[in-house]
C-alpha cells in the first residue's frame, strides 16, 4: 500500500540490472583519440552525427570477429558508448559479446588499427579480428 511521504522499492531477482554502457563496454583515451581525428577528418564532420560502429559477427577463423565502421544512423536499440566528443554505436546483440571488453587504438611498427581487449575470448586469431568464446 502506498502512503504519501513513504518510498517503496520493488526489487525484482529474476531480472538483470541494466548495465551502464560505460561499464558494459569502454573506450581507451587512444581509441577516442583516434575515433575524434577521423571524424574530424570526414567531408561535412561539423554538421554530421558521425560515430564508430562497433559490431560483432559470426565468422572469422576462430567463430566471431569484430567489425569498425563510421556510421551516421543511429538505430533506436543501439547503446551509445561516450569516446571523448565522439561515440561508439554497439548493437545489444554485439554488447552481449563485448562486455566489459575495451576499445583500443593501437599504433605499432605491425600498423595502426582499432582492436577490442575482450576478457570473454578464450581464444583469438594472430591477427586480432577474430575470436571464440567457450
Amino acid at each position: 500500500m502506498w502512503t504519501p511521504g513513504r518510498v517503496t522499492m520493488v526489487i525484482l531477482m529474476d531480472m538483470p540490472l541494466p548495465s551502464s554502457s560505460a561499464t558494459a563496454f569502454r573506450v581507451s583515451p587512444e581509441a577516442a583519440a583516434r575515433l575524434g581525428e577521423i571524424i574530424a577528418a570526414q567531408p561535412g564532420a561539423g554538421t554530421a552525427a558521425t560515430a564508430l560502429r562497433v559490431s560483432v559477427l559470426a565468422g572469422g577463423c576462430n567463430g566471431f570477429q569484430y567489425s569498425f565502421a563510421l556510421d551516421g544512423a543511429e538505430r533506436a536499440d543501439d547503446i551509445v558508448v561516450p569516446a571523448g566528443a565522439s561515440r561508439v554505436l554497439v548493437d545489444p546483440a554485439s554488447m552481449d559479446l563485448l562486455a566489459g571488453a575495451e576499445l583500443h587504438f593501437n599504433d605499432s611498427l605491425m600498423g595502426a588499427h582499432f582492436t577490442v581487449r575482450n576478457p570473454n575470448a578464450t581464444s583469438s586469431c594472430g591477427c586480432g579480428t577474430s575470436f571464440s568464446i567457450d
